[in-house]
């Protein structure tokens, strides 16, 4: 089995810089840590060399037989400034985000449907500058990405996002253009001809409000799969706030999933488009739905998907 050096290096360099800080010790011996990883003295002298290559170590007091390290200035700057990243609550909660949609993703590769969240705690995806990330942070991240719509999932009432969670097409999306990165992703979508613009585009969308900025653009031949995207992920995010029967917003949610999986098929059927719009509809034309916000997004519904009934 090939040894990842390059893998080994951080909790190395990391081990140097605790162990002198403890004992005042100008170097420390990696014998130990070479054992514990499976290495013997060729591959822990190897091991050394890689760091130094590095210049976050030096070897200034090798010992015969026993490959010793002392932490170089550089060293020392690379263990402050990843320490720093460490405890930065926002880079924690990116990569959270970014490691469960790639955990996600890999699941539904690999055939798994609904995995565990997390489960995600137990792979790579959960390390975040050589530390696991909590459950809880996982958990808030779920909550993140399903309320985007990057993931569809259950939850229970004791977490905020979802127990068990698939990724959607637009999470595939975002994984395979844009490496999970949820942030790049969502700017790309702020461009583009068919655009859904809710007050002054801050991406969230009031139930009460009336200023609106509706803008679409269909094919020629009708029907705009990049449009019915758009509409759905218009779609997902006012189900939480038109005021609907819980069983009618998450059937709101299910149906903007269907929609937005379909438009992007490679072959999208105009007769599910219309048939999924004609039950959005008759959801946001509800009695019960609050504001003007179910109208405008029923009006746009009918200019995306033409052939539906008027609103």
């Amino acid at each position: 089995m090939a040894i990842d050096f390059a893998a080994l290096h951080e909790p190395l360099v990391e081990r140097a810089h605790d162990q002198t800080a403890v004992d005042a010790s100008e170097y420390v011996t990696i014998t130990a840590f070479g054992e514990q990883h499976g290495l013997d003295e060729e591959q822990s002298f190897r091991l050394l060399q890689t760091c130094k290559s590095w210049g976050l170590l030096s070897d200034d007091y090798d010992t015969m037989g026993d490959p010793a390290a002392n932490l170089t200035p550089r060293g020392l700057q690379w263990i402050q400034e990843r320490r720093r990243r460490r405890a930065d609550p926002k880079a924690r909660s990116a990569a959270a985000r970014t490691g469960l949609l790639n955990w996600l993703w890999e699941q539904k590769n690999d055939a798994v449907g609904s995995p565990l969240v997390e489960g995600v705690l137990q792979s790579p995806h959960s390390l975040f500058e050589g530390q696991r990330l909590t459950s809880d942070e996982i958990d808030r991240a779920g909550s993140y990405l399903l309320s985007k719509g990057l993931i569809t999932g259950t939850k229970s009432w004791q977490t905020e996002g979802p127990v068990r969670a698939e990724i959607t097409a637009e999470g595939q999306d975002c994984v395979e253009h844009y490496d999970g990165d949820v942030s790049a992703y969502e700017r790309r979508n702020s461009s583009g001809n068919t655009t859904f613009n809710i007050g002054e585009n801050t991406g969230n969308i009031a139930a009460n409000s009336r200023n609106f900025t509706m803008n679409a653009t269909t094919s020629k031949d009708g029907i705009d799969p990049a449009a019915v995207v758009m509409l759905a992920r218009a779609l997902r995010q006012a189900a939480p706030v038109l005021d609907l029967p819980e069983d009618d917003a998450q059937e709101l949610t299910e149906l903007a999933t269907r929609l937005e999986t379909e438009a992007s098929s490679e072959s999208p059927d105009p007769s599910r488009f219309r048939r999924w719009g004609s039950q959005a509809i008759g959801l946001l034309e509800s009695a019960v739905v609050s504001g003007a916000l179910g109208s405008v997004l029923a009006a746009y519904a009918v200019v995306v998907l033409p052939g539906l009934p008027s609103a």
